[in-house]
C-alpha cells in the first residue's frame, strides 16, 4: 500500500469511529473523560476549612506536650556535659596527678594553667575542645577540693541563681541521678 493510500485509509477509518459515537464529540475539543475532570478540579472552600480545623485541634493537643520538655530536654543535655566534664578530668589527673584547683578552674582543661601548681604532663591540645557552657549558656562553676568530694562542677539551671527547686534546681556533678 502506497503512502497516499494510507493516508486515506487512516482517515476514512478515523471519521467512522468518530462518526458513530456520536456528533456531539469532536476529535479536537471534545473527550469522553472531560466531563469527570469539570467535576474533579479541586477541594471546596467547605472541605478545606475541615482540614484546617483538624489541623488546627490537633496541634492544641501536640504542642504544649512538645513545649514542655524543651526544659527537660535542656536539663539532660546539662547532666551529659557534667559527665563529659568529669571524664576530661580524670583524664587530666591521670596525667597529672592532681585535679585542677579553683583557681585554674576547668579552663585547664583547654589551656595549659599558668597559676597554682603547673602540670608537667599537660596534654597537648587539652581535654577539651573548649571550654564548656551549660544549656542556658552560662559558664560552669568549678571548685576543687570540694566540701563533697575531690572537685563540685554545678550549673545554675535555668534562672541563673544558686538554689531552687523544680527547673530552676542547680545541677551538680553529685546529684546528675536526680529528676
Amino acid at each position: 500500500m502506497r503512502g497516499k493510500e494510507r493516508f486515506e485509509r487512516t482517515q476514512m477509518t478515523w471519521s467512522n469511529r468518530h462518526r458513530l459515537s456520536g456528533p456531539h464529540l469532536s476529535p479536537i475539543t471534545h473527550h469522553p473523560s472531560r466531563h469527570i475532570l469539570r467535576s474533579e478540579r479541586g477541594f471546596t472552600f467547605i472541605e478545606i476549612m475541615v482540614v484546617v480545623a483538624i489541623l488546627a485541634i490537633l496541634a492544641a493537643l501536640v504542642v504544649p506536650r512538645i513545649m514542655g520538655r524543651t526544659d527537660d530536654a535542656k536539663r539532660t543535655a546539662t547532666k551529659v556535659q557534667i559527665r563529659n566534664i568529669e571524664g576530661a578530668l580524670q583524664l587530666y589527673k591521670l596525667d597529672n596527678g592532681v585535679y585542677p584547683s579553683t583557681e585554674q578552674g576547668l579552663k585547664a582543661l583547654v589551656e595549659k594553667p599558668s597559676v597554682g601548681v603547673i602540670p608537667k604532663k599537660w596534654k597537648l591540645g587539652g581535654y577539651l575542645p573548649k571550654l564548656p557552657e551549660d544549656s542556658w549558656q552560662n559558664p560552669y562553676k568549678y571548685l576543687s577540693p570540694s566540701p563533697k568530694g575531690d572537685y563540685e562542677i554545678t550549673s545554675l539551671a535555668t534562672d541563673g541563681e544558686v538554689g531552687g527547686e523544680g527547673i530552676n534546681a542547680d545541677i551538680t556533678n553529685w546529684n546528675l541521678d536526680k529528676d
